[in-house]
């Protein structure tokens, strides 16, 4: 067997210990969005469309998804909502108001909105808010 000097003992446990780390996954991360990805709605509110397609639920014909990307102090003002859908906040944090009901979506949450629904959605933190919806579109 070879003779091992100081450094050559240095090198190769530097490489022993990095191993594992060179090994190790990394997790996925979702894409975020820059100020100007996606169609303006509102100052501070965008929408980037992800997709559409025919529903095998019968009581709808089509489903859309969407992010709405909202800017610190970004609103969507009150409206109605033309159909049933479901929200899911994937960054960020929402404050809602639906009708006289008032909620904080946090990262991870999801809610739903019915038909004829008035909702309101602004965003009062410091950081981008993403809310993904999933319309139900009726025939």
């Amino acid at each position: 067997m070879e003779d091992i000097d100081r450094r050559s003992a240095l090198a190769f446990g530097l490489t022993v210990a990095a191993t594992p780390m060179l090994a190790w996954p990394t997790p996925a991360r979702a894409e975020t969005y820059g100020p100007e990805d996606g169609k303006e709605l509102f100052p501070g509110v965008r929408l980037v469309d992800l997709g559409k397609r025919e529903s095998t639920i019968p009581a709808y014909k089509n489903i859309a998804m969407a992010d709405v990307i909202f800017q610190p102090g970004g609103i969507y003002p009150e409206e109605v909502m033309p159909n049933d859908s479901v929200c899911h906040v994937t960054e960020g944090e929402l404050q809602i108001k639906q009708g006289s009901v008032e909620f904080t979506c946090k990262k991870g949450d999801v809610y739903s909105c019915g038909k004829g629904t008035k909702e309101q959605a602004t965003n009062a933190g410091n950081a981008v808010a993403v809310m993904r919806a999933i319309d139900l579109l009726p025939a």
